[in-house]
């Protein structure tokens, strides 16, 4: 008898039922991985992108508490855990053909970038001939070495 791998959320029967029906069919690509959007709640600034596995996805949905897989690490990562920088999930939204999840959260702390601003996105390209960046967000929000423990 071979191995049967049991998963938590429902296959991907049908086009139909993956883009217009009322139950959760993630796709995870060859890796078992899913990206995942990361969005404040209340202000809808994009924090940060990340990628979660299947575990990680139903954590987040049944603990609340903003779960993710780390591919530099190879485990689960529950957003905090470390920090203190806790994301507590307030929506949790997939896109039409559910092969991305955004994860709408409240953040316990000042950020959630491990270089200490609110927001990964914390710098833009300011010139389209060098590809030079600057400052997005000027001021780190933290101290990411005592959050860190670094």
């Amino acid at each position: 008898m071979g191995f049967m791998k049991t998963t938590a959320f429902a296959p991907r029967e049908s086009r139909g039922e993956v883009e217009s029906g009322l139950v959760l069919r993630p796709k995870f690509d060859a890796e078992g991985l899913i990206p995942c959007i990361t969005v404040d709640a209340k202000s809808g600034e994009v924090l940060m992108f990340a990628f979660m596995n299947e575990e990680a996805l139903r954590m987040t949905i049944q603990t609340g508490k903003a779960t993710y897989w780390s591919r530099s690490r190879k485990k689960l990562w529950i957003k905090g855990e470390e920090s203190g920088l806790v994301q507590k999930v307030k929506e949790i939204l997939t896109d039409c053909d559910q092969d991305v999840i955004q994860i709408r959260v409240e953040v316990t702390g000042e950020g959630c970038c491990h270089n200490g601003y609110r927001s990964c996105f914390y710098r833009r390209v300011a010139d389209p001939d060098s590809f030079a960046l600057e400052q997005a967000i000027a001021e780190k929000s933290f101290d990411p070495e005592a959050a860190y423990k670094k």
